[in-house]
């Protein structure tokens, strides 16, 4: 690895819209492989991942050897996903989590009967494990890191035990664990069980118990109290740094209906997600944006002087409302997970948003994969500078519908 320039690859959270993560990461290979770079080399140093981003994270990290066939592997699974790779679907397993957790939230005062067992989520999620142990090399993992194919690799996830966010990572460099308000990072072993608490996504898939500093404490998802994404691949030494959002950064109101209903239980949970999985990104985003602007200002001497250093930034993210694409595809869930979303409004006009984090379904998956790689074929000239640390063409918080419509 380059000891000099370190690249880092930042995947962030969002269910089932992770797929356009490994369509962008397959156009960016496509545009390297053009330019003579091999497909198995690995053009990440430093891989950090939040949520499924930290699933897609780990599965590339084991393959950091081949980064080509890790890739293809991924990509495999994503392009073949059906729904009950990751939740249960039938109706036993939906009953008894999901119906009798929406009845023990309206009725609970009615059964006691439940108290000693309540269910956890709206969702069961073991299905997951499964998938997880089929995907993940660990063993490979532990070698390209010893090898120096990776430098680190990095998942995060949100105790709820102690109300405080965690950043565990891997690496055989000398890298010291950092700490910050309601944050630090810890050196551990990643296995299946961190990457079950990153993407417990709150209230719809369980919590996962995991011992730290000596204690057990119950995770979920790690884009919960995420203030500052982008903040790890720092720490672990990045220079440069790749994001790959699932949300559009800068989205504006959407729709103009003229009756205003009030929004269901769908939409609140849906915009509430979004809050989660989005905001923290773009706040971050625009951080990054202003410290570089004025590190800029700054002579030798005064950059002598400061902690802070400029990082190259490069900022993909989707081109198109990914609600609006999920909405084309909830008739593609199982039908007693649909009766289950359609019973708080997820399947109607208005609820897709919540819809757009379970839909593992390859309909819905392989049209985000292709609009990943158009977004990234879209910024060519971008991805080339990024990697070639050249001046880029775009500001790193830009989308890639402001550069199209600035290349009109």
């Amino acid at each position: 690895m380059n000891e000099s320039k370190k690249t880092a690859l930042v995947l962030t959270g969002g269910g089932a819209r992770a797929a356009y993560q490994v369509g962008v990461l397959d156009g960016v290979a496509s545009i390297l492989k053009d330019e003579g770079r091999q497909p198995e080399h690995n053009p990440y140093d430093i891989i950090c991942g939040t949520s499924a981003g930290a699933i897609n994270a780990t599965a590339l990290a084991c393959h950091a050897g081949n980064f080509g066939e890790g890739l293809r592997q991924v990509l495999r699974v994503w392009e073949q996903f059906t729904a009950e790779q990751v939740y249960r679907t039938d109706s036993i397993g939906v009953l008894r989590s999901g119906a009798k957790w929406l009845s023990l939230l309206s009725f609970g005062w009615l059964l006691r009967q439940w108290r000693a067992n309540p269910p956890n989520s709206l969702l069961d999620n073991t299905p997951l494990v499964t998938l997880l142990h089929r995907m993940l090399d660990f063993p490979r993992l532990d070698a390209a890191l010893m090898e120096g194919k990776l430098h680190a690799l990095a998942v995060t996830a949100s105790s709820y035990t102690a109300g405080r966010h965690i950043t565990f990572f891997q690496s055989d460099a000398d890298i010291a664990p950092w700490v910050r308000s309601q944050r630090l990072a810890l050196r551990t072993q990643i296995g299946v069980e961190h990457l079950l608490a990153s993407a417990a996504i709150p209230l719809l898939f369980p919590a996962m118990p995991l011992y730290c500093e000596g204690r057990r404490e119950y995770f979920g998802d790690g884009s919960m109290r995420q203030l500052a994404p982008i903040s790890p691949a720092i720490h672990l030494g990045a220079d440069r740094v790749l994001v790959v959002g699932a949300g559009r950064l800068n989205d504006q109101s959407h729709g103009s209906s003229t009756q205003v209903q009030y929004p269901s239980l769908a939409q609140i949970a849906g915009h509430a997600l979004s809050s989660i999985f989005l905001d923290s990104l773009a706040v971050d985003i625009e951080r990054m944006t202003r410290i570089n602007l004025t590190l800029s200002m700054l002579s030798k001497e005064q950059l002598a002087h400061t902690p802070l250093r400029p990082i190259k930034m490069l900022v993909i993210a989707p081109s198109e409302r990914l609600d609006d694409i999920a909405s084309r595809h909830v008739k593609s869930l199982p039908r007693p997970i649909r009766m289950l979303l359609g019973g708080i409004g997820a399947t109607e006009a208005g609820g897709s948003a919540l819809a757009s984090y379970l839909l593992f379904e390859a309909s819905y998956t392989k049209e985000l994969i292709a609009l990943g790689r158009r977004d990234a074929l879209a910024r060519r000239e971008d991805i080339l500078a990024f990697f070639d640390a050249r001046e880029s063409i775009a500001a790193p918080g830009e989308t890639n519908a402001e550069v199209a419509r600035q290349r009109a």
